[in-house]
């Protein structure tokens, strides 16, 4: 504390001024509450009385006591014009209040944005983002080139394992349906098996096929033997 400080105290900001006299402006409202409430609590006194009087015949006393009930009224309305002026005057320093707290966050708030954008390096960002780019290309290819090695290793395609699992089902298909049909005739089976035949002859070719043409004509003629059973 320096030597104006200690003789004329410490200097108040803008802030703390009006945080003071918003506090002055309340303390007024709560003495003038205080004081209408005792004015009406005599207002109601002095109704009493002058009933009293007016039942005793008592005119004279009846009448100083109205004038002093009217003079009454006009103190209590005066009461209230005044804290409402009062309210006024404490919603305005409120608004200038506020005000200057909007203030200050906006000001605040722009010197946090103009300091981030001081520290934001646009060519960094760009260059950034295009080694990001180049990164993740080069993945996609590494993992394109995995995937190839890995097929050629295992030496199956997709069509090879498609065509072993339709011979797995026709041949357990056919297993069920044999012990299935186990009673039945040896005429009926030596009469589809030649059918079966020539079926697999027909879709085979004329003599000339190789290997998967004689494993699709095996194929046609277990479905023909199976819709003829």
């Amino acid at each position: 504390m320096n030597v104006i400080e200690w003789a004329f105290g410490k200097r108040q900001t803008p802030q703390e001024r009006l945080r003071k006299h918003q506090r002055a402006l309340e303390k007024a409202q709560r003495e003038l509450d205080r004081e209408r409430q005792k004015l009406e609590g005599q207002e109601k006194k002095l109704i009493l009385e002058i009933k009293k009087s007016a039942k005793n015949g008592q005119m004279g006393a009846c009448k100083i006591q109205a004038k002093d009930l009217v003079r009454t009224r006009r103190y209590i309305q005066k009461f209230y014009q005044m804290k409402t002026q009062l309210q006024a005057v404490s919603l305005r320093i409120q608004t200038v209040r506020s005000n200057e707290q909007m203030m200050q966050s906006m000001k605040g708030a722009t010197t946090l944005l103009g300091s981030m954008n001081r520290s934001m390096n646009l060519p960094a960002l760009q260059r950034i983002a295009m080694e990001f780019e180049r990164e993740n290309d080069i993945m996609d290819q590494r993992e394109e080139m995995m995937g190839d090695a890995i097929d050629d290793v295992t030496g199956l395609d997709d069509e090879e394992e498609t065509d072993e699992v339709v011979n797995q089902v026709l041949d357990e298909l056919g297993l069920d349906l044999g012990m299935a049909l186990g009673d039945t005739p040896t005429g009926i089976a030596s009469k589809s098996a030649p059918e079966s035949a020539r079926v697999a002859q027909a879709v085979g070719g004329h003599g000339g096929a190789g290997g998967a043409d004689d494993d699709d004509g095996d194929l046609q003629a277990r479905l023909d033997s199976l819709r003829k059973d």
